[in-house]
């Protein structure tokens, strides 16, 4: 057996990991393994954005009542187009439309089981012999994983967490090459929490248009933004560069586990078709799974009917959280934020080692942490930030206030003494 997957070319899960970095799941597996038994306390989950499991993050009943009108309707039992049903697509050109000052079509939009499947018909369509693909640091760690499957190289360039985490777009320039084929762009910002000026998303167009490279705008938490700067969707600089948006239901409507999400070319010049990339995307959906059928059928009602009301109070608990989580953060001396969150579920703090007794790097500090107060965060390591850490602040705000608790205590346990 052993000679025969050396044959095939089969990788190991040890070589995938060695290639593809570490993964958002395998860290919270192994996180998750070392809780302490012992401890009869409830676990705090600070380490993943999927607020769904509080009540008080409940979708709307507008989404749940589409679904089972889907369901009863007896019209989505059968296998769907590949690129998704014609109702599905036409709601999201209509939903992404409106902040646009084009209108996208139909046939501008591809269904996906959830963001995850956009990003990998978007790398694997991508890839080519030689090709390279800039993405940010720290960034979503699924990009790394995707690209190892596909044998894209990866250059990273940085966000600066004195600059808000706005893009070195000087990296950027300096990294790129004639194997260029796009950058990633996350906005709002998973791990950083930040959202990126009209002004900043413009001069990101302008420099992969220099550069001859499309963008990949990466927008699954769209319109969660909650600071002094609004969500402005890349696709408005798309007469600038050809853009791929990436987005989903999952977020905004706190549904993550319906995996229902779309790739959309916002492209108002016809680069993308006339290269070939739209006959790609369609090629590579002919060979892969769809969203479930029904889904796809309560997509329309979701968008069309959903109040305003339910995004202002899902925007009003992220803002408290967030508040409640930057104030706490100050309490805790071996933590800084550099930036309060302003947008999507996240927030990157710098770990000071220097203050810590028994504490080796992030991972450490993680794991330690999960087995003596029963708190999950992400260590930055999985992000590309060693000695950082992600911080998820999407969850009832009296459980947050006892997590941040528990990892003060956790530093005044582990504190250097002077």
């Amino acid at each position: 057996m052993e000679n025969w997957s050396k044959k095939c070319g089969f990788r190991t899960n040890k070589e995938l990991n060695r290639a593809a970095g570490v993964s958002i799941r395998s860290v919270l597996n192994m996180l998750m393994e070392n809780l302490d038994g012992a401890d009869s306390r409830p676990i705090v989950p600070l380490g993943h954005g999927d607020p769904s499991a509080f009540p008080c993050f409940r979708t709307t009943h507008v989404a749940e009542d589409a679904v089972v009108d889907a369901v009863r309707s007896a019209k989505y039992n059968s296998y769907a187009p590949t690129v998704g049903i014609l109702p599905a697509r036409s709601a999201i050109a209509e939903y992404l439309s409106r902040d646009l000052a084009y209108k996208l079509s139909p046939d501008d939009i591809y269904v996906t089981t959830g963001c995850t499947q956009a990003i990998e018909v978007v790398l694997a369509v991508l890839a080519s012999p030689g090709a390279n693909i800039l993405l940010p640091r720290p960034g979503f760690p699924y990009y790394e994983a995707r690209t190892a499957y596909n044998n894209l190289e990866v250059r990273h360039f940085d966000l600066i967490p004195e600059k808000s985490w706005e893009v070195d777009l000087n990296a950027v320039e300096a990294l790129a090459d004639e194997n260029t084929v796009a950058m990633v762009i996350i906005n709002p910002s998973n791990p950083c929490g930040n959202v990126f000026t009209y002004q900043h998303l413009k001069k990101v167009a302008e420099t992969a248009r220099r550069l001859g490279i499309l963008v990949v705008a990466d927008e699954v938490y769209d319109h969660i933004a909650f600071g002094s700067n609004p969500f402005v969707p890349m696709g408005v600089f798309g007469s600038i560069v050809p853009v791929l948006t990436l987005g989903s239901m999952s977020k905004r409507w706190v549904v993550p586990g319906w995996r229902l999400g779309w790739l959309a070319t916002c492209d108002p010049n016809g680069i993308l078709k006339n290269s070939g990339i739209v006959k790609s995307i369609k090629d590579y959906l002919d060979i892969s799974v769809d969203p479930a059928t029904f889904i796809q059928g309560a997509v329309p009602q979701i968008l069309e009917m959903t109040q305003e009301d339910f995004f202002s109070k899902i925007i009003a608990l992220l803002r408290e959280d967030s508040d409640i989580c930057y104030d706490r953060i100050q309490e805790i001396p071996c933590i800084t934020c550099p930036h309060k969150p302003e947008g999507s579920m996240f927030v990157m703090v710098k770990l000071n080692l220097s203050l810590l007794e028994d504490i080796n790097d992030d991972m450490n500090f993680c794991l330690k942490l999960a087995k003596e107060e029963s708190v999950i965060v992400m260590p930055g390591c999985a992000m590309g930030m060693k000695n950082w850490l992600r911080i998820t602040f999407a969850i009832e705000p009296s459980s947050l206030k006892e997590g941040l608790e528990r990892i003060k205590s956790f530093y005044q346990r582990h504190a250097k003494r002077q």
